[in-house]
């Protein structure tokens, strides 16, 4: 009698198992990596309190260098992922957390502008393919019914950063102002910094490029792996495997500009959440730092339940537009609070936007690999980010120049949410549903397997 193959004998419980272990192998190292990456990120915002100060620059300045980052990002993203695809994640992570971490901490030397958008680039630069590098990642381990949920964990970690860091940011700046002639910003650019550099030497030694040099799994969870990602190519057997022919798609640039929108109001978050919360009336540092973990603790919350739901209802397009729609929404609330002079109705507002940005993003990248794969999504992914990011440049330009303008917060804010409105629009009317077909596969019991 032959034998089948393990995978074609298999049962969905056995798979989910195999998955579950996958997860639970590789994505606490991702989502760590990513913490700090998000930690080193926007701890910028925090050191503006006094920074700005100190060294006598105005919020345009400011503004402009926060945004330069993403330029590093637009530049050196797809040469990323490409190299990722040829030399793997592990060696991939290396240079970019070494890379990265070594910036931030230079930051504390910062005396003049140019010095800050340089290394504000830099830090962008080698910070580049982190996100898309491991969206790929994902792709070589997880099927795109249970790839949601796992993005939403690994990509938590920007709202757990900004969650645990804000306060963590407040502390240091409050305790180390002054100590051996630094000032707190200084040391806060320092302190964060290192860590990033010790992730990435670990990570060669922490994480499988893929599966099938995964000595950790045996060779039936292999197998279970193999099945579902080669099920789930046969289904979408229409995905563009070619690198240019896929950037010429209509999909991939309705991707980009969908992401855009939805990241410029997530920088906005992120780089002026802090001083939107200390216009409102907050003066005291350590009080803007736990007010902003509770806002991020929405965001948080907003990416979990989105992507279990996402997961759950096996559909993406109308989850990230009710998100993203959710989060514009949120915008123009503190909008209006901040003009009404109610410092709790911002904080509200602001943690609206955050749960519905926030939990919108890691739904997006589920729908990418609809229509491409191989080279095509390495350079597709890193491209869509890539470019989409630049809104993180205009975001805080644009209200750092209204703020300077005006001297208020709210009319800038008013335009970010309309952009972000934008992606609704675009996701509902130019990206199609998904396949009516189950991607979960037969057979789910022992008696369908026989």
């Amino acid at each position: 009698m032959e034998t089948k193959p393990v995978y074609m004998t298999s049962t969905l419980e056995e798979r989910d198992r195999t998955f579950k272990r996958i997860a639970w192998r590789i994505l606490p190292f991702a989502t760590l990596i990513y913490i700090f990456a998000w930690l080193d990120r926007v701890n910028v915002g925090f050191a503006k309190l006094t920074m700005l100060d100190d060294l006598g620059w105005s919020d345009a300045v400011y503004g402009a260098g926060a945004g330069i980052f993403f330029f590093g990002y637009f530049l050196f993203e797809v040469p990323s992922n490409l190299l990722l695809q040829k030399i793997g994640a592990p060696k991939t992570i290396l240079r970019i957390g070494v890379g990265w971490g070594v910036v931030s901490m230079l930051m504390a030397l910062c005396t003049q502008p140019w010095h800050f958008y340089t290394l504000r680039f830099l830090q962008g630069a080698f910070e580049a393919g982190l996100h898309p590098g491991l969206i790929l990642y994902l792709t070589y381990w997880l099927p795109a019914h249970r790839r949601s949920q796992a993005i939403a964990i690994f990509m938590s970690a920007s709202p757990i950063a900004l969650l645990l860091g804000s306060p963590l940011a407040a502390h240091i700046m409050t305790s180390t102002n002054g100590l051996m002639g630094l000032s707190d910003w200084q040391w806060l650019f320092i302190i964060e910094g290192f860590p990033s550099i010790v992730l990435g030497l670990l990570a060669v030694s922490l994480m499988t490029a893929k599966p099938s040099e995964a000595k950790w799994l045996s060779q039936a969870e292999r197998d279970h792996v193999a099945y579902e990602l080669d099920q789930e190519a046969t289904q979408l057997h229409g995905r563009q495997h070619n690198m240019l022919a896929a950037l010429r798609t209509r999909e991939v640039w309705v991707l980009i500009l969908t992401l855009f929108c939805i990241i410029t109001g997530n920088a906005t978050l992120s780089f002026y959440g802090p001083s939107l919360i200390k216009a409102a009336g907050f003066a005291d540092i350590e009080k803007v730092g736990w007010i902003m973990s509770a806002v991020f603790l929405f965001g948080w919350m907003g990416m979990m339940v989105n992507g279990w739901l996402s997961d759950r209802n096996h559909e993406s397009r109308w989850h990230t537009a009710c998100a993203a729609a959710l989060g514009a929404t949120g915008l123009i609330l503190a909008a209006i609070a901040q003009e009404a002079g109610s410092a709790s109705g911002v904080v509200v507002a602001l943690a609206i936007s955050a749960a519905g940005t926030m939990g919108s993003i890691p739904v997006f990248w589920s729908l990418p690999p609809r229509f491409m794969s191989g080279t095509a999504l390495a350079a597709g992914v890193a491209l869509i980010n890539s470019i989409a990011n630049l809104a993180g440049y205009f975001a805080p330009q644009f209200l750092g120049a209204i703020k300077t303008a005006t001297g208020v917060y709210s009319t800038g804010l008013f335009v970010i949410a309309g952009v972000e409105f934008m992606a609704v629009l675009v996701i509902l009317l130019f990206i199609r549903k998904e396949p009516a077909a189950d991607t979960r596969m037969a057979p789910r019991t022992a008696a369908e397997a026989l």
